[in-house]
């Protein structure tokens, strides 16, 4: 055998990503060396992996595709080796998927990830930011090792360790008449037009606290992505409910948005840990678990507001 693993893993990533150059800025190899690596693991196979289209990219062949795959699944593999030393040798070391929710991910990822490599050079870390159901099914599927996440509809066979509750609150543009509110109740928001975060199992969520209270919401649009919502809400567009505390009270545009507490007793969100219950748990994903415990509270949240800290 004479190509290499980093041959393989520079493969993958041009695969991946289309371009020599996107596979660049993502492993941080400048283009020149992942494309001759490319050439030389051409070469040795006696294939083309790749369509090189000028200025537009590469395309995977027929045979670049089925060999994606199984060079996918050798440096898998080869990052077992890793991990089973670990667990021999009681060493915290290798690659670890960690997934996140999408709406908790740009506040508490890069603290708690960083802090976690700072604390364990030898891991590498592959971020994964998704919605709700899909975190669940890659869990399922052995595609992730652990999620970052609320308790929202987890799953038999899934365990889900709680570490912190976010109770939910209404946001609300600075010139809002109800910014200046100690509380406002759900009966009251009815009326007013909703943006409403438009993502599995989290749009059931804020509907459902409309539902308790026997009130029907009147949603003026909807988005998936958390800033749009934002900046809407900011813009005057009308309200929306949120579980996120981020330090900053600022859309991307720089307009403010006002938190204003929900009056009652709402249900939180919780966020915690989930792992497939049937996998063994590993000596990385353990350590990965004690250190999120130790940096995720009530009293803390990487990159927010803590409730409790706030009171």
């Amino acid at each position: 055998m004479r190509f290499t693993f980093r041959q393989l893993q520079y493969f993958i990533a041009a695969g991946e990503a289309g371009s020599i150059t996107l596979a660049s800025a993502t492993i941080r190899i400048s283009p020149p060396s992942i494309s001759t690596a490319i050439s030389q693991l051409e070469r040795e196979l006696g294939v083309q992996l790749f369509v090189r289209h000028h200025a537009q990219g590469l395309s995977l062949t027929p045979t670049g595709r089925i060999l994606l795959r199984e060079a996918r699944r050798l440096i898998e593999q080869a990052e077992g080796l890793y991990a089973a030393a670990s667990e021999a040798g009681d060493q915290v070391r290798g690659e670890l998927a960690v997934g996140c929710l999408v709406t908790l991910a740009p506040m508490v990822l890069p603290e708690l990830t960083h802090s976690f490599t700072a604390a364990f050079p030898q891991v590498t870390i592959r971020h994964h930011e998704n919605h709700q159901e899909w975190l669940l099914n890659s869990l399922r599927r052995a595609e992730i090792d652990v999620a970052v996440t609320y308790d929202l509809q987890i799953p038999d066979g899934i365990t889900f360790t709680p570490l912190a509750s976010l109770p939910p609150h209404a946001l609300v543009a600075e010139a809002h008449p109800m910014a200046g509110r100690t509380a406002v109740t759900l009966a009251e928001l009815a009326a007013e037009p909703l943006v409403l975060l438009d993502l599995p199992m989290s749009r059931e969520y804020f509907l459902a606290l409309f539902m308790k209270e026997g009130v029907q919401p009147t949603i003026h649009s909807r988005s998936p992505h958390q800033d749009v919502v934002r900046t809407m809400v900011a813009n005057g567009y009308g309200y929306t409910l949120a579980n996120v505390r981020p330090r900053s009270d600022l859309a991307l545009d720089g307009r403010r948005v006002v938190r204003v507490p929900l009056a009652g007793e709402q249900a939180p969100m919780r966020i915690g840990i989930a792992t497939l219950a049937q996998l063994r748990t590993s000596r990385l994903v353990q350590a990965f678990e004690e250190h999120c415990q130790s940096y995720i509270s009530d009293a803390r949240i990487p990159g927010m507001d803590a409730p409790t800290a706030e009171q």
